[in-house]
């Protein structure tokens, strides 16, 4: 991502940010001095990397294949001496680590994580659950957590918290709170982390020694993106690379960061250097997931945790270590998206089977345009005809040209619904218009919304009338783009008897009229249906242009669509402040538009968004088909006389 407008660095705490790595080391079994210089090499590469925090695999400082080696008096001094050398070192760099080490205390040997930061061990995490079958004989050397007779080690002058009660927070971050469970714990039924979550982590690390076998990479990354997502926190993964492989078993150093079910970076595997991988990950994010998430907000910990402070130094960066998506709601991968659409049309046609089939209808009315929304609508609906055996007769399709419409439109309209054996209408609706004009007083050259408006009223009450006539319903054709903005007119195209376009953005719209033409049609109605998608958007209530072509560009007033929805999906689905959508739109659209344009489009965003609320207050029915949908029944409750003041305000603070 490129930095534009001599834009300066970003200050990733402020939006709630944090820089973390994890890295598989090089290793040498049982060769402690070995280990922790390379430890700090990794270190130094993180520092460079700007990261704050870095973790490392479990038992790192020795390896985790010692066997019999770990009660050598010998390896366990060495392992203190290092841990003291590795504090001393931490003083000398602005990043905390956590690395895996065995600890000897009360005549117990434990498998320990050590947080480390700004020359301090701030503290010792054991390990709970120890494997004890198949490849694993980790009884025979370590007691688990749970057999801990003191919550101290005493290491020199050094009084240092031991237990699995701890958590760690980053002084002035307080969102940044860290919890730590190791290897298996997280492959039991009840892993440590879910109560470090219930009680507010949103960092939670594990320290692994996984052996690869087949198959276990998948099953790795699912176990870790979902452990994420289930405790709605960022989970982190280091795991000990192929140097550790000895004997019988084979290592890979598969590491990995997640958040929210979502891998955000991971190692390469079967590498002998060091690896390390890096990503900003977004605890604002999760807290805010949290506070909406009924379910998370009525869980309680079990335990009490201890909370360990940490400082941690202020971090700007230039360009961000995580993907921000231009299109939230469209996969960039073609496969993906592909899949997406296909379940995309499959949840819009069932939410209209389900209404067909409870009313008993046989029929139903669409206005067919030419354009996107409308086409999607069609193709959506004839689709619930055939699944439920019905007749494509029983879809009538009206075609109303008005002053706005253009040869191109309406030619796709028409031969479309006949290409799919729709019953096809041709409406004018220029002599009723007129007569509307004259009856209410207004000039037909007058080209204000009162001329836009009429056109789409006037449109609607055929819609309407015409369903009453052939006892059908009107199946809307608006989507969530034209609702978050409100470019609806009331009582117009705003209403329906069931709006199956409702829960898909434009910018996926687009996607999925050209991936119906390529999987669901085919011959001449996947011509058409590519022309349609290739048609510029417009509402066409202005006349065309001298040459017959689209002169009313939707885009040109409201903004670009792809703009509003990444806006959507931050505003609605993240619920983050003006401030940090900007700089994310910044990072996303960097070589796209200026900030000045897009400080322009996303007061725009906000004015309509927060004005345009009474039209969402009175939605027709539609169905919900993704994480984002503005249902006063559902996700979205809003008062329709909200201020936008406090949102505006930060964002001419920007200026």
């Amino acid at each position: 991502m490129s930095r534009q407008d001599g834009e300066k660095s970003v200050n990733l705490a402020a939006f709630g940010m944090l820089r973390i790595g994890v890295a598989s080391p090089e290793l040498r079994v049982a060769d402690v001095d070995f280990n922790l210089a390379e430890i700090c090499q990794v270190a130094h590469i993180a520092q460079q990397q700007q990261c704050r925090l870095v973790l490392f695999p479990e038992l790192c400082l020795t390896g985790y294949t010692c066997a019999d080696l770990f009660y050598q008096h010998q390896l366990q001094q060495q392992v203190v001496t290092a841990l003291l050398k590795l504090a001393e070192f931490s003083a000398t760099i602005d990043i905390a680590l956590v690395v895996g080490v065995p600890i000897s205390i009360a005549g117990r040997l434990f498998n320990c994580a050590a947080f480390i930061a700004a020359g301090k061990i701030c503290g010792l995490v054991p390990k709970t659950f120890l494997p004890n079958s198949g490849e694993f004989y980790e009884q025979r050397w370590f007691s688990s957590a749970s057999e801990g007779t003191s919550s101290y080690y005493q290491l020199g002058k050094q009084r240092i918290p031991f237990g699995t009660d701890m958590l760690f927070q980053a002084e002035d971050f307080p969102a940044a709170l860290i919890g730590i469970e190791i290897c298996e714990d997280a492959w039991s039924v009840s892993p440590p982390s879910g109560a470090q979550a219930l009680a507010g982590a949103t960092l939670l690390l594990n320290l692994s020694a996984s052996p690869e076998i087949l198959g276990k990479q998948a099953y790795r990354r699912a176990l870790v993106a979902s452990q994420s997502a289930r405790c709605l926190a960022v989970y982190a993964y280091a795991s000990a690379g192929p140097n550790e492989s000895s004997t019988d078993l084979v290592f890979s150093g598969h590491s990995l960061i997640a958040e929210n079910g979502q891998i955000l970076n991971e190692t390469e595997r079967f590498q002998f250097a060091s690896q390390l991988a890096v990503a900003d990950v977004d605890l604002e994010r999760l807290q805010g997931e949290r506070q909406r998430n009924s379910t998370f907000g009525s869980g309680r910990s079990a335990v009490d945790f201890r909370i360990q402070p940490f400082p941690l130094q202020p971090l700007a960066v230039a360009v961000l270590q995580r993907t921000v998506a231009k299109t939230p709601f469209v996969p960039p991968d073609d496969v993906e998206r592909a899949a997406r659409c296909r379940e995309v049309f499959q949840l819009q046609t069932s939410g209209l089977i389900k209404r067909l089939h409870h009313t008993g209808c046989k029929t139903v009315v669409i206005g067919l345009s030419g354009g996107l929304d409308s086409t999607l609508a069609l193709l959506v609906t004839v689709k619930a005809f055939d699944q439920l055996g019905l007749d494509r007769r029983g879809i009538v399709a009206i075609t109303m040209p008005g002053f706005g419409t253009t040869v191109r439109t309406r030619g796709n309209a028409e031969e479309l619904a006949k290409l799919l054996g729709a019953d096809l209408r041709v409406i004018d609706i220029d002599k009723a218009v007129r007569q509307h004009f004259s009856d209410i007083g207004h000039s037909e050259t007058d080209h204000d919304i009162t001329y836009e408006n009429s056109q789409a009223r006037e449109r609607t009450q055929i819609l309407m009338d015409v369903a009453n006539q052939v006892s059908g319903l009107v199946i809307g054709t608006g989507d969530l783009s034209e609702l978050a903005l409100g470019w609806c007119t009331y009582n117009g195209d705003h209403m329906s008897m069931y709006a199956v376009n409702c829960g898909v953005p434009k910018t996926l719209v687009r996607y999925l009229v050209d991936w119906c033409a390529e999987a669901e049609f085919s011959d001449r109605a996947t011509e058409v249906l590519h022309d349609i998608s290739a048609t510029p958007v417009s509402p066409e209530l202005l006349p065309p242009d001298a040459d017959g072509n689209i002169e009313q560009l939707t885009e040109q007033v409201v903004g670009p669509y792809e703009l509003h929805d990444f806006f959507l999906y931050q505003v609605v689905r993240m619920h983050f402040q003006p401030r940090k959508v900007l700089m994310l739109a910044k990072y996303a659209f960097a070589d796209d538009y200026t900030r000045g344009e897009l400080l322009q489009w996303l007061r725009q965003f906000y004015r309509r968004f927060f004005s345009q609320q009474f039209k969402r207050s009175c939605l027709p029915d539609g169905p919900k088909v993704g994480t984002v949908a503005l249902s006063p029944r559902g996700d979205w409750r809003m008062p329709s006389d909200a201020a936008v003041d406090l949102w505006l305000a930060q964002l001419e603070g920007l200026e």
